[in-house]
């Protein structure tokens, strides 16, 4: 690649980040960042800022933004040579910010998707908590139902993920992201993208990023829909 490039994608829960996140990893070549996936991972290895955040989701609580900005930044700054997509950070203006202070952005993905389809998207998620996968009943469904196609174990459904709970968490995910797509906007970087379906989303993405870096492998359109 012949410059550094680097991205956010926003979106509300089931709105298809993970989904589309992996394909412009597949296809573009840029490395994908969870911040979910790298959580886990600084908690399972007891890190310091690991164990800080657990005390904070045992109770139920969000992570502050103090403590994603110090398990996400050093993270960013290893990296600091590579291309990267980041899928679930920035969340607030306070976390944007810090952001903003390490690293200039070159492009703001926003999944735009109606309440109706993120509801159903929703209905049908299962998850395995160890290891953050998320299975889907009808798009892409466990081996064995409600088992973990890797280890075997359970799989739940996030309380917040059913309906009476998902507009409370819908209202609060468009009241924290407002000021953050506005700082995106005033920057000239955000890009909003809007349908019930992530395939007809995709094209559009895969275009507009397309113009920005080179594709070093074709396009991963066989990608399953989660």
């Amino acid at each position: 690649m012949s410059r550094i490039f680097r991205a956010v994608i926003m979106g509300p829960p089931g709105s298809g980040k993970g989904t589309i996140s992996e394909r412009i990893a597949h296809t573009f070549g840029i490395q994908h960042l969870s911040s979910g996936d790298f959580l886990r991972e600084n908690i399972a290895a007891n890190t310091e800022a690991g164990t800080l955040a657990k005390t904070y989701i045992e109770k139920g609580l969000l992570v502050p933004d103090h403590v994603m900005t110090r398990l996400l930044l050093p993270r960013l700054e290893e990296i600091a040579r590579h291309s990267w997509l980041l899928d679930g950070f920035p969340r607030t203006l306070a976390q944007a910010q810090a952001l903003n202070s390490a690293c200039e952005l070159d492009v703001v993905i926003s999944l735009n998707v109606p309440f109706e389809t993120l509801k159903e998207r929703l209905r049908h998620r299962w998850i395995h908590p160890a290891s953050g996968r998320v299975y889907n009943l009808i798009f892409n469904p466990p081996h064995v139902t409600g088992i973990d196609d890797i280890t075997g174990e359970p799989l739940i459904q996030h309380e917040d993920d059913k309906p009476e709970a998902l507009v409370a968490r819908l209202r609060h995910y468009k009241d924290v992201a407002k000021p953050v797509m506005n700082l995106y906007k005033s920057k000239g970087i955000l890009h909003m993208f809007s349908d019930t379906d992530t395939d007809h989303i995709w094209p559009h993405i895969s275009s507009l990023l397309s113009a920005k870096i080179p594709a070093p492998r074709s396009s991963a359109q066989s990608t399953p829909t989660h």
